[in-house]
């Protein structure tokens, strides 16, 4: 595979990091372009061996697969610069909103896959979901399956599915770190001293969030497990459900799906 990643910030440079090291694509075959020099020179010292491209027409020339990690607004101009090339190349666009319909109308005769992942990507520990276009075929499928799960978990999903899984996973680990600042802000109130605070609030979370993965019950059930009658944790419970924590979370996650819609 030879690749092409037309835009170098945080999520593009963590998909060539994750390419890399499972030996999905050596560094020598993957060129890379960002509007910003300061990007690509990041890219290239996080990514050894890539080769920096002097445009994204460049780049996408030298490689049959191109990410497209650019904002929202910039993916159908990229797109149509790339009618440019002869041959068909797999385009996968990570931009929230935009639909397959707009993108392939600029594309031509390039394939297109959306995808939608998010920055745990960074660590390893993405979750992600994707959506192929009419002219995508299964070899595509599998090659975003196989670039995706480089970094965390993947998922197909129909298209109109997309704005949902950027509610819960593309934004989500931001309501995550809002939940475990407030977390440790609580017991900084009632007086840990901040860094032993946040350190048990983060880790309480991660710790959580891999035994619903682990054991693959409900998060209910483990919720119950936790809860004794009269206790402290039922008391607490109690105050999330009088506070709108729960209606709050669902209407976050449909607040970013609607905005990832308008987007689009």
């Amino acid at each position: 595979m030879t690749l092409a990643c037309l835009g170098t910030g945080k999520m593009g440079t963590a998909l060539l990091q994750g390419i890399t090291a499972r030996q999905l694509c050596p560094a020598s075959s993957i060129f890379v372009s960002d509007a910003i020099p300061a990007a690509v020179a990041a890219a290239a010292a996080s990514v050894p061996g890539i080769h920096a491209a002097a445009s994204n027409l460049e780049a996408a020339r030298a490689a049959g697969v191109v990410l497209l990690c650019v904002k929202p607004a910039g993916i159908v101009p990229l797109i149509e610069t790339l009618q440019a090339l002869p041959e068909s190349r797999l385009l996968i666009s990570i931009a929230a909103g935009v639909t397959l319909a707009a993108m392939e109308k600029a594309a031509g005769h390039h394939r297109v896959i959306r995808v939608m992942p998010n920055t745990p990507a960074l660590i390893g520990m993405g979750a992600a979901a994707y959506a192929c276009g009419s002219a995508a075929t299964a070899e595509d499928a599998a090659t975003v399956e196989r670039i995706l799960g480089a970094v965390g978990t993947v998922t197909r999903v129909a298209e109109p599915l997309l704005d949902a899984v950027t509610g819960v996973s593309g934004s989500g680990p931001a309501y995550v770190y809002t939940f475990i600042e407030a977390l440790a802000d609580g017991g900084v109130a009632e007086g840990l001293p901040k860094d032993q605070a946040l350190r048990l609030a983060a880790q309480t979370v991660a710790g959580a969030a891999a035994l619903v993965l682990q054991t693959g019950q409900h998060p209910a059930v483990l919720r119950d497990q936790v809860t004794s009658p009269g206790g402290t944790t039922i008391a607490a419970l109690a105050t999330l459900e009088a506070k709108g924590f729960r209606s709050a979370c669902i209407e976050a996650v449909r607040t970013a799906a609607r905005r990832a819609r308008e987007l689009g």
